[in-house]
């Protein structure tokens, strides 16, 4: 009797660990904010970058909080890639008005300026990010955090950061850092590898610490959020961060899929599968899905899959592709995808793909060479190990996560 008293006290308990588990949700630092009474911006005049992701956990958007805010006067909204709706596709989004609020929306993708104007901040105390990010450092949205960062430097004014979750897990790091010479708008910081695994708080905290910007910088902290956890396990509802990142299986993916992204190669835009295909007419897809198969490459398979993308590389045009399976993105690694992408793209295609279309993504002089001298994926990171952890010592500085 006691035996089946204890055993059934154990299930118990374990039923009740496993149901509060499931219930645990990672408070924002937009949530956070809002608990404070919006204190740390209180008497101030206050521009938000933002977008759709932007949002509290009954989807109130941060610009209609802040714009009803005690003690605080929202004056100007900057948007990203992707526009203030997260679905705009093209190269030239223009400024606005915002429809719920009358406040002015300046673009930061638009003809090539992709930096807050004096005039824009002619009005502004504060500036306030709050953007949803997954991990990977071709994301413009972290570019458009350095960017702002730097014009709050300049003014003189603070700058918050309502911290979220890296979508992808704040644990691994990995991938060849970027060069000085590739810094571009898909590449704001030297040193960085392609996937950091870091919050954008703390990226504020690195740029700010690495490029002595003299930003007077305040992160608001999330709370309940663990460095392991994947999105989907912080109870937080998905929204999708750019059009073609639709699924968290699709953000693991990016960073390594997105390396062969050029004119060259589909990458699966325009299709239901973006990030999770790639191609092209020409490309020898059944024998390259055979090969990378052969490579054993944890975590990961390759089906051979013809695609026709109705946008983007190849619009209307069937490819001959290969589609992307992730089985167990425990043991994944995605930027080691990517390597082994490249690699075997110019094992079958030397003759036809040519690094320099992606350099701006891959961002590394050696890389890039030992790649064109025949080495897979797994050697050349086996190569530049010591240089990815030289950055984790410069990144653990700037944690504000256990």
């Amino acid at each position: 009797m006691i035996r089946v008293l204890s055993a059934t006290l154990l299930l118990a308990t374990l039923f009740a660990a496993a149901t509060h588990a499931l219930a645990a949700r990672v408070k924002t630092g937009l949530e956070v904010l809002i608990e404070q009474d919006f204190a740390p911006l209180k008497g101030m005049r206050v521009g938000v970058i933002t977008a759709h992701t932007g949002v509290t956990e009954d989807r109130r958007r941060i610009i209609d909080v802040l714009a009803h805010a005690p003690g605080v006067k929202l004056t100007a909204i900057f948007t990203p890639e992707h526009g203030l709706e997260g679905t705009r596709e093209d190269r030239n989004i223009g400024d606005g008005i915002d429809r719920q609020t009358g406040v002015p929306v300046y673009s930061l993708y638009n003809e090539g300026r992709y930096r807050p104007t004096p005039e824009m901040l002619e009005h502004v105390d504060a500036l306030v990010y709050d953007i949803q990010q997954n991990g990977a450092r071709f994301l413009t949205r972290i570019t458009t955090l350095g960017y702002t960062l730097e014009a709050a430097a300049q003014k003189r004014i603070p700058y918050f950061v309502l911290d979220r979750p890296n979508g992808i897990n704040g644990v691994d790091v990995g991938g060849p850092p970027l060069d000085e010479k590739y810094v571009s708008f898909v590449g704001y910081m030297p040193g960085l590898p392609i996937r950091h695994g870091m919050t954008a708080g703390e990226l504020a905290n690195l740029y700010n610490g690495q490029k002595k910007l003299g930003a007077d910088l305040r992160v608001i902290r999330m709370e309940g959020w663990k460095r392991s956890m994947w999105y989907d396990e912080t109870g937080l509802e998905w929204i999708n961060p750019s059009p073609n990142i639709r699924n968290v299986t699709q953000a693991a993916l990016y960073p390594g899929v997105c390396l062969l992204e050029s004119r060259q190669i589909s990458v699966g835009r325009g299709t239901d599968t973006p990030f999770q295909l790639i191609g092209a007419p020409w490309y020898r897809a059944r024998e390259i899905a055979a090969y990378l198969n052969g490579r054993e490459l944890r975590g990961v398979r390759f089906v051979h899959r013809r695609f026709t993308p109705s946008a983007s590389v190849y619009k209307n045009q069937e490819c001959e592709g290969i589609d992307i399976l992730l089985v167990n993105r425990e043991v994944f690694d995605p930027v080691l995808l990517g390597m082994e992408l490249l690699s075997a793209t110019l094992r079958f295609h030397g003759d036809t793909f040519e690094l320099k279309g992606v350099m701006r993504l891959l961002g590394n002089d050696e890389a890039a060479a030992r790649l064109k001298n025949g080495q897979t994926g797994r050697e050349v990171l086996e190569a530049m190990r010591g240089q990815t952890e030289e950055f984790r010592k410069v990144r653990a500085k700037y944690l504000l996560y256990d």
